[in-house]
């Protein structure tokens, strides 16, 4: 990566063109078209913006966009195939831990509540509604002697 950096930083000095309006035209912030000049690439969080960053300052620049594709590729494999498998699985337990954080902060205004838990719910719901029927059918059946409606409900025959 130092060989392609040293290149584009060969190639806008040679062109007269300055770091600022590099920024400028590109919209690169100057600080990160310096560690891309100096190789230094490990502080970037998002490799594939990286890339794109690495590309659109070599066509600013004229460069041959198919090499310094296929350099920074070659450079990726490199550094990436040599990363220990246990960094990888401990950097995705550390991934999957953040995303379960997320999950479990929730503001009590967007809170979403899973269906199993309003299921008993719903059930006793509909079983207090029946059970209300029935008391009134009852009521009405006990107050209603004979067809007659009484005035009295301690009706005695």
């Amino acid at each position: 990566m130092i060989e392609t950096g040293e290149t584009l930083k060969r190639s806008r000095e040679v062109a007269g063109i300055s770091l600022e309006e590099v920024s400028t035209d590109l919209s690169i912030p100057v600080l990160y078209l310096e560690q891309i000049e100096d190789g230094s690439i490990g502080s970037f969080d998002n490799i594939y913006e990286l890339k794109q960053m690495i590309l659109n300052y070599a066509k600013y620049l004229g460069l041959n966009t198919e090499e310094v594709t296929k350099k920074f590729n070659e450079y990726m494999f490199d550094y990436t195939s040599k990363i220990p498998m246990n960094e990888i699985e401990k950097a995705v337990r550390k991934q999957q831990k953040k995303l379960e954080l997320e999950e479990k902060i929730a503001s009590p205004y967007t809170r979403v509540y899973p269906k199993e838990k309003t299921l008993p719910y719903i059930l006793a719901a509909i079983g207090i509604l029946v059970l209300v029927i029935l008391a009134v059918l009852w009521s009405v059946k006990q107050i209603t002697i004979d067809n007659r409606s009484t005035e009295v409900i301690s009706f005695f025959k």
